[in-house]
């Protein structure tokens, strides 16, 4: 201490004085004018020991200090000040559950991050936070270390080193006080709880206390679409065993008794016809109360609303409750507000693209009154463009109206062009080569022009092609192909013979509605039959009596029905095909295939979605030619059909005992769409639990449901940079001795 100075900590002052000056010694990162800011005085003041120990409570209250004094020097107010460490780094180990930067997090919602003062005091506040943290995810044996390193120039480091131990299972849950409902049927919805035998990865009854209030929701949800308005939870009891690993949970509910439906009216300023928005309203008179129902309700109603251009309709539903006679009465108010019409679309992120592709698929005007489904189908016909990664639009108010609204759009483009070379493996095609050289927005116009080479063992394929998906104004399609294909169909596992063809085709697609399309594709095609000396009879006579080449001039007429809502992992909507492909009248042979393939995809949940699909194939020959070509016969089995069987086996055999394919064909698959365990946010990936069944028959009368073959098992197929990827796993529910098992099934690809 300097000579002269007289420190207030041990001395009283008996005189007071006037501050001439005020110094702080003993700073290191904090300024002066920083620490004067915070002194109750000033110079000019009059000070006496009676002011000291407010100066040195408004100087510890800082958090900045760990000691301070006070002095006098003549007149001058001398304070001398310990500055507490400042923390230079906080690091973590041991952490698995809760990455570093969750933790590192919760101790910021407490002041401690890299740059502040440390105060040793708070060392048992972080252990707590940090403990906080990990008991509400169930992990009751954590053990939590607290390191602290000095360092120089007053700074200091945080290890924190985590024993996480194991997470606390839940082993039953009970419900207490349910009447309506049994405990199964009420749990079965929870994200906590016991997980089935087979759930082997599952972490259901891994404790959160997150997951257990989204829980208490999902059942107060539950009891409140069941007509029980005044359903409560008293309480909730979660036990924990001595041993800290086992979680038993008691919830205890009260159901209160079940209100129906009274009287369902409507109110307000009905601009659209009353009876048209009754039929909105899916709640009746005398039907158990549902809060989801009628939630429902008002957004059909606010949608419908919403197609008449009032974009910011209000419809409240609001309920009358007579306890006495258990029922709610409902009054859907509707607050239309003003008609809106959009004053401007904009269309931002094209940087590849001309403008005028993207406009050409807006189905919303410019000058119009604003139209929610339009809008709706405008991003949904954006997002379906090959070239486009995500979209996003959005609805603005034009500042001082109340009528206009801009709509902005956001468009992420992805690479609409490739040049590829490939090597793959499939059990069906055996080695592949390709080379591809594709642009999906051809100089951004959005036309596609595709030349690629592959070669297999089964097939060796050049083709060039070009798309233009709106031809015309009112969105046509046209495009023309020129190809070459030899196919040895022996490797394909069918009769032994080898095809050249080559031909081209012109297509044009006419649009009858947002989801319908008509599509003709005439063209014409040369081909060339090859035998081996093994080439079965059934061909041999075939080519004997028609030849083994031809000219078959062609036309293929479609109609496909399609509302999915996207192109690749579809979760809801629907598809249908009818196809017609003929050979027509002056062709060297001249038969026909009638084709229908149709998929419904149910949407059961944010990650669940249920596909049922059917095919149907039938070929004949007509005019001078008896029956269908064997080249052009219909095939089944294999991934792409009925999984479980070998590629191309099913159906009736040639001579040889090879299969041979015939005339008629049905196939039908039931399939269970869910994401990839462990990786659910993955959305490039997706699993399904399958039941397939099919069969081939040499002509259509030969059909008897007795021959169908079945199997069910899993499936994955995975979006690779090179294409869609599958895997299957079928095990044959029905199947005959003879028949040609192949439990896992693929295609593989990978680029170099």
């Amino acid at each position: 201490m300097l000579a002269g100075l007289l420190l207030a900590s041990g001395v009283i002052w008996a005189q007071s004085y006037v501050i001439e000056d005020i110094e702080i010694e003993g700073l290191e990162r904090i300024t002066a004018g920083t620490a004067l800011t915070y002194l109750p005085v000033q110079v000019g003041d009059v000070f006496d020991d009676a002011r000291s120990p407010e100066v040195i409570r408004d100087l510890y209250q800082t958090g900045f200090f760990a000691d301070v004094e006070l002095a006098r020097r003549d007149d001058v107010l001398v304070v001398i000040v310990e500055e507490r460490p400042a923390i230079n780094e906080i690091r973590f180990s041991g952490n698995s559950d809760i990455p570093s930067e969750g933790l590192t997090e919760a101790l910021e919602g407490v002041g401690l991050q890299p740059g502040r003062v440390f105060n040793r005091t708070v060392l048992d506040q972080i252990e707590n936070e940090l403990r906080q943290q990990y008991l509400a995810r169930g992990r009751y044996n954590v053990e939590i270390d607290i390191e602290i390193t000095e360092l120089p120039r007053n700074r200091v480091d945080v290890d924190i080193t985590i024993a996480e131990g194991k997470v606390a299972k839940i082993r039953k849950i009970n419900v207490v006080g349910n009447d309506a409902f049994d405990n199964r049927e009420i749990t079965r919805r929870f994200e906590s709880g016991v997980p089935p035998w087979w759930a082997f990865l599952s972490r259901r009854d891994n404790y959160s206390r997150e997951k257990l209030a989204g829980d208490l929701e999902r059942l107060r949800s539950r009891y409140l679409d069941a007509g029980f308005l005044n359903f409560e939870v008293d309480s909730t009891q979660v036990t924990l065993t001595p041993d800290r690993r086992d979680i038993y949970i008691a919830i205890n509910v009260d159901e209160g008794e079940q209100f129906r439906i009274g009287e369902v009216n409507l109110a307000g300023d009905l601009v659209v016809p009353a009876q048209e928005l009754q039929e909105l309203i899916e709640v009746e008179s005398g039907e158990i109360f549902s809060r989801r129902q009628v939630v429902d309700s008002a957004e059909r109603i606010t949608r419908r609303l919403g197609v008449e251009g009032f974009a910011f309709a209000n419809v409240n539903p609001i309920p009358e409750v007579d306890e006495q006679g258990q029922q709610v009465g409902l009054t859907f108010f509707v607050d239309p507000g003003p008609r809106v019409y959009v004053r401007r679309i904009t269309i931002t992120g094209n940087a590849r693209t001309q403008e005028t592709v993207y406009r050409r698929e807006m189905r919303q005007m410019e000058g119009a009154w604003f139209n929610g489904d339009l809008v709706d189908r405008s991003r949904t016909r954006l997002q379906r463009l090959p070239f486009v990664e995500t979209v996003n639009l959005e609805t603005r108010r034009v500042p001082g109206t109340e009528d206009q609204v801009d709509l902005e759009v956001t468009v992420r483009e992805r690479l609409s062009g490739a040049l590829s070379l490939g090597a793959g493996f499939s059990q069906s095609q055996g080695i592949l080569l390709t080379a591809s050289l594709s642009q999906d927005n051809f100089m951004g116009s959005g036309n596609r022009v595709t030349i690629s080479l592959s070669n297999s063992q089964v097939s060796q394929l050049f083709n060039v092609s070009v798309l233009n998906p709106h031809y015309s104004i009112h969105g046509a399609t046209r495009g023309f192909s020129v190809f070459y294909q030899k196919i040895d169909a022996e490797e394909a596992n069918i009769s032994r013979f080898t095809s050249n063809r080559f031909g081209a085709d012109v297509t044009y697609g006419i649009p009858f509605s947002e989801f319908d399309t008509l599509n003709i594709k005439p063209g014409y095609e040369n081909i060339e039959i090859l035998t081996v000396d093994t080439t079965p009879v059934e061909i041999t006579d075939f080519l004997e009596l028609e030849g083994d080449r031809y000219d078959i001039f062609s036309t293929e007429i479609s109609y496909t029905h399609d509302t999915r809502d996207r192109v690749i992992f579809a979760s809801s909507g629907r598809r249908h095909r009818l196809g017609a492909d003929v050979a027509l009248p002056g062709s060297d042979l001249q038969y026909y295939r009638l084709t229908y393939k149709g998929q419904e995809i149910f949407k059961l949940s944010d990650d669940y979605s249920l596909s049922l699909s059917l095919g149907l194939g039938y070929g004949e020959g007509y005019g001078g030619t008896d029956t269908l070509p064997f080249f052009e016969h219909f095939f089944a089995g294999g991934i792409r059909s009925v999984r479980g069987f070998e590629d191309n086996s099913l159906g009736p055999r040639d001579s040889n005992d090879e299969p041979f394919g015939g005339a008629f064909r049905t196939t039908a698959s039931a399939e269970l769409f869910f994401p990839l365990p462990l990786a659910a946010e993955n959305e490039s990936v997706r699993m399904s639990a399958f039941v397939d069944a099919g069969q081939v028959y040499e002509r259509f009368d030969d059909f008897e449901t007795d021959e169908l073959r079945a199997s069910a098992g899993l499936a994955l197929t995975w979006m690779s940079p090179v294409g869609p990827l599958s895997f299957s796993y079928g095990e044959p529910l029905r199947d005959e001795p003879g028949d040609d098992i192949q439990n896992v099934q693929f295609l593989l690809g990978a680029s170099f």
